[in-house]
């Protein structure tokens, strides 16, 4: 021990710690809302899937606090994709035992996002034809196979290679390539217009 001091190795894996928690706070500061806007498609319940976003994002922190900043994304999403499953398993003896006891409890929700001022500064005709354009691909996104629709938002949102997608969806490279190109497809069919 240093005179008057702290214990180098202790001070180390202190600052090692400290490290780690910038990454990761940088990491889920930037993956949130585009987390969010993942499980909301997947769920079409906004208080459903921040739940499931939390809950993913806890799970990463207590588990995989420690890893390297290119080891968060696979992981992060891997546990979403985890979360979203149980989510439709417990949705699904729910809706069942709701049919049995006659009962619709339903709600439309608006998570408020469309609210925001335009940071860009974009006149109201383009803020229109940009809104409709994303309305017409969440529509599209909201109508394909749930496997088909978080692997096009992994890779195409999230940047996530077939390896990495494949690994956060427990499924092989080739299932990745077929759903991303079927849902690449399907897309561009509905899409027309919008599609750039």
């Amino acid at each position: 021990m240093q005179k008057g001091g702290q214990d180098p190795e202790r001070a180390g894996q202190q600052s090692t710690a400290l490290g780690h928690n910038r990454v990761l706070e940088r990491f889920l500061a930037g993956v949130e809302k585009r987390a969010y806007r993942m499980a909301v498609l997947a769920t079409s319940n906004p208080d459903e899937a921040l739940d499931i976003v939390q809950d993913a994002m806890l799970k990463l922190v207590e588990s995989y606090g420690h890893k390297s900043e290119t080891e968060l994304a696979p992981l992060f999403f891997c546990i979403l994709q985890s979360r979203i499953k149980d989510w439709y398993r417990r949705s699904s003896v729910r809706n069942r035992l709701r049919s049995w006891l006659g009962r619709d409890d339903d709600e439309e929700n608006d998570d408020g996002l469309d609210q925001l001022p335009d940071p860009a500064g974009r006149s109201p005709d383009e803020l229109l034809e940009v809104r409709g354009g994303m309305l017409a691909l969440e529509a599209a996104l909201a109508r394909l196979p749930l496997r088909q629709q978080q692997v096009f938002l992994l890779r195409a949102w999230e940047g996530l290679d077939v390896r990495q997608t494949a690994r956060a969806m427990g499924c092989a490279e080739g299932s990745v390539k077929t759903h991303y190109s079927r849902a690449l497809a399907t897309l561009r069919e509905k899409l027309g217009e919008h599609w750039s």
